[in-house]
């Protein structure tokens, strides 16, 4: 076996898949709330910072991307380099956010600018660390089932870092979330150093990473692109409404939705080994497309709940987080293939690739958002709602508008890749 995807580099290189997973919750779940009711921080303030930190966060991705492209074609060690330094950052700035001096706290202004800091320290130290660890695995190489493999490992031990960071902070606080977040993060870069190095960039390509667009050139990474923009906003539709799905259509207990997003992501990660069995007898594009099925069928039963499905409302739930699954081990590894075939013509630019991968993940939130709120709005839905026609509008923006979605996205999927996908062997 190629020591690259041996279980033991799997674990290494994928250790650091945690604290990125875990870092990436309490942003955007815990903080809204903890300045909110810590410090008073108006919604509508909160909200646009939260709202600018984050597109100007979307926007360099690709020029972090570009960056690293650079550093690979240094070295292994200039990434490691980089990478370590981005992680002492990250926890800087994860620190600067939850663990906010009584200084700064005395002052609305200062502590306006304390946060907008805190949040383009972490963002950025976060997607640079991220494409870096990205394209580390895809330049590993390896067969497509190798290659869902590795990203496997990172995604599942991602989900372990999201269910523990749900967990952390109402159990034990933010000060001992920080510091298990700043344990995971130096065990993270010390496995990651420890990993199986990458190819050398050919120094005949580095030219090639100087265009931002360069994987726009490519009409294989832009059929896949546009399959994970639609698959990436018909999964974020749900997310953004599951609390008003919840509250208003099932009528459910208030804290009902944490166990109920546990087993979302417990199924997901759970799930993981059955899908990459799949992906050895179907490949790649039809482990998705199989992916996408079910989702599709568990969101239009879902279509049928009401008021008091709860227990039926977890087999959802479950069932989803399988479906997620195949969206964690499946794309990045499509992804990570097309870069390898580019590659062989010196095209060193994955980085980039993945640069605009996490522009689109990011971007798909924003547009979920976009769409759906003002859908439910003009359909007069409002949040406490009981009335029949509010709850089938909150039914078909939270169950149908997602099967529409992801519909689109299997045809696509389907029409562009299927035809072109070839079973490699492991």
């Amino acid at each position: 076996m190629n020591p690259a995807f041996s279980w033991a580099n799997r674990l290494r290189y994928g250790a650091l898949g945690l604290p990125l997973a875990f870092v990436a919750l309490p942003l955007y779940v815990l903080l809204p709330n903890h300045y909110a009711k810590q410090f008073g921080m108006p919604l509508a303030l909160l909200g646009g910072l939260l709202l600018g930190a984050r597109l100007f966060d979307a926007l360099i991705d690709p020029l972090l991307g570009r960056w690293v492209d650079t550093l690979f074609a240094r070295s292994a060690k200039a990434v490691l380099a980089v990478g370590a330094a981005a992680g002492v950052v990250l926890c800087a700035g994860f620190a600067m956010l939850f663990l906010v001096p009584q200084a700064v706290a005395v002052s609305q202004t200062v502590l306006v600018l304390w946060l907008l800091a805190g949040l383009l320290v972490t963002y950025v130290s976060f997607s640079l660390l991220s494409v870096a660890h990205q394209a580390w695995a895809a330049r590993l190489g390896g067969s497509e089932v190798q290659r869902s493999q590795i990203v496997a490992v990172r995604e599942g031990l991602g989900l372990f870092g999201v269910v523990l960071a749900s967990i952390l902070p109402s159990v034990s606080g933010f000060i001992a979330s920080v510091a298990v977040f700043f344990v995971a993060v130096a065990v993270g870069l010390f496995a990651w150093s420890r990993s199986v190095q990458p190819l050398a960039a050919p120094a005949q390509s580095t030219t090639a990473a100087n265009s931002l667009w360069q994987p726009f050139a490519n009409p294989a990474f832009v059929k896949l692109f546009v399959v994970f923009v639609l698959n990436g906003i018909a999964s974020a539709v749900p997310a953004t409404l599951l609390l008003f799905f919840v509250q208003d259509r099932l009528q459910a207990a208030p804290g009902a939705e944490g166990p109920m997003l546990a087993a979302y992501f417990v199924c997901a990660a759970a799930s993981l080994p059955l899908w990459l069995a799949l992906v050895k007898r179907l490949g790649l594009e039809r482990t998705w497309l199989v992916g996408m099925v079910l989702a599709i069928a568990v969101f239009v039963w879902a279509a049928g709940l009401g008021k008091g499905d709860i227990a039926a409302f977890y087999v959802v739930c479950a069932l989803s987080g399988v479906a997620l699954a195949a969206d964690l081990a499946v794309p990045s590894a499509l992804l990570a293939g097309i870069i390898a075939k580019a590659r062989v013509s010196n095209a060193n630019a994955d980085g980039i690739h993945f640069g605009w991968w996490n522009f689109a993940a990011k971007l798909n939130l924003a547009l979920a958002a976009g769409a759906a709120l003002p859908l439910l709005a003009w359909f007069g839905y409002t949040p406490g709602a009981r009335d029949a026609q509010a709850l089938q509008a909150l039914t078909v923006a939270y169950c149908l508008l997602p099967c529409v979605l992801k519909a689109l996205a299997a045809l696509a999927l389907w029409r562009w890749l299927l035809p072109n996908s070839s079973k490699e062997s492991a």
